[in-house]
């Protein structure tokens, strides 16, 4: 008998004959004799019909109420779902955030878990009942509804693996499992079997969408098996688990990409010590989250140009509290919303020689121009033309056997 959680995304769960399949998945579970807690999101679509609601009203609408309003959508798909598995003669329950509790920390909209109560539902999971949770939310010591950011279900899936102890944590989607890059995108992508815990974290916030950054990072932590796989078939889907059980036998495992990225180049910048902190300092204050940094010193090394990507959306806010920051002084501000960030990743990438070259020799040979690098031990990232995008996925695809 496994203690297990299963998370159950969107489109999982999105009309009712969907719920109604779920239910019979949770069902053959429970008739294996396991306990089972199920953890699932909003019906597809749902999030973003409440956000559009909350935009009618006013676009300054009260954060505190809009977590109020957003976490509406999960507790429908809990009531929906445990009234499907009791049509089914299964003894279960939904549990809404301050049932349990579900206990955060944080501000409104991006709170994060830091405890559950376990004690009531151990003893339903002992009664033989299954429990429905809903995810992306909890409460604050205030006694305030949170949330916890879009995606933020599979935090809560992990969140409940890791506080219950359980055995292992399933994330149902639409799809087989984690591929070498997105299916729609690229016919040809294949399905991973097994992937590290480094690996999917780095093609999860590098643009894959398969699973939320932050539950990767979690369940690295705490070494909790996770397993993606498919709502609708009975495939085998991707294993994530620790470094040591990983295949190295191929040098790159996946290509991400992401189309929401923005480079912004400060011409002409002083070149003294502190320049750099006195830059992003004012950027981190408001939130706004910078990832390549690039530095090119001038000839007479008294000035130099700093170049750093953003998301699209922050652009011009970052622009503006460029022009307003007193401590630095530039000649001239610019910048390029119509870039796209490529990635590769893998842990082979750290035993293999000529990855690099092999990736920059296959976006020359297709003309693509390399605009700004990024690299760790396990991923390389390049900001390229936006309208090269699916040229550079195929190409890295082909070039790194994945197809």
């Amino acid at each position: 008998m496994f203690k297990k959680v299963l998370k159950f995304g969107g489109t999982s769960v999105g009309t009712i004959e969907r719920i109604q399949h779920v239910a019979k998945i949770i069902k053959n579970e429970q008739s294996s004799g396991n306990k089972v807690i199920v953890v699932v999101s909003a019906m597809a679509g749902k999030t973003n019909e409440l956000i559009d609601l909350s935009n009618k009203i006013s676009s300054e609408f009260n954060k505190r109420e809009l977590d109020v309003l957003l976490s509406s959508g999960e507790q429908v798909t809990c009531a929906l779902l445990s009234g499907a598995l009791i049509d089914l003669k299964i003894k279960a329950k939904s549990w809404l955030n301050w049932q349990i509790p579900i206990l955060t920390n944080g501000d409104h909209a991006n709170a994060r878990i830091v405890n559950m109560n376990v004690e009531k539902i151990n003893k339903y999971l002992e009664d033989k009942g299954v429990a429905i949770i809903p995810g992306f939310q909890g409460i604050s010591k205030n006694g305030d509804v949170t949330t916890i950011g879009r995606g933020g279900s599979d935090a809560t899936a992990v969140a409940v693996a890791k506080i219950f102890n359980a055995d292992t944590c399933e994330i149902y989607t639409d799809v087989d499992g984690v591929f070498s890059t997105d299916p729609n995108k690229i016919p040809v992508a294949k399905k991973i079997d097994k992937i590290s815990y480094d690996e999917m974290l780095e093609l999860s916030s590098l643009g894959a969408k398969v699973m939320q950054p932050s539950a990767v990072q979690t369940a690295m932590m705490y070494d909790i098996p996770l397993e993606v796989r498919s709502t609708f078939t009975e495939r085998k889907g991707t294993k994530i688990f620790s470094q040591e059980n990983i295949d190295y036998t191929k040098s790159v495992t996946g290509v991400a990409y992401s189309k929401d990225d923005a480079k912004i180049t400060i011409i002409g910048v002083q070149d003294r010590p502190g320049i750099a902190a006195n830059i992003f300092e004012p950027l981190s204050k408001a939130q706004i989250n910078v990832d390549m940094v690039i530095q090119n010193i001038s000839s007479d090394q008294k000035t130099t140009d700093i170049t750093f990507t953003v998301k699209r959306d922050d652009v011009f806010k970052t622009k503006e509290i460029l022009r307003k920051n007193n401590k630095i002084k530039y000649n001239e501000i610019i910048h390029n919303d119509k870039v796209a960030k490529v990635s590769i990743v893998g842990a082979g990438m750290v035993s293999t020689p000529g990855v690099t070259y092999r990736m920059f020799r296959a976006l020359s040979d297709e003309n693509i121009n390399i605009l700004a690098i990024s690299t760790s031990e396990i991923k390389l990232s390049v900001i390229i033309n936006e309208n090269n995008i699916l040229k550079a996925i195929k190409k890295l695809h082909t070039i790194f056997d994945l197809d």
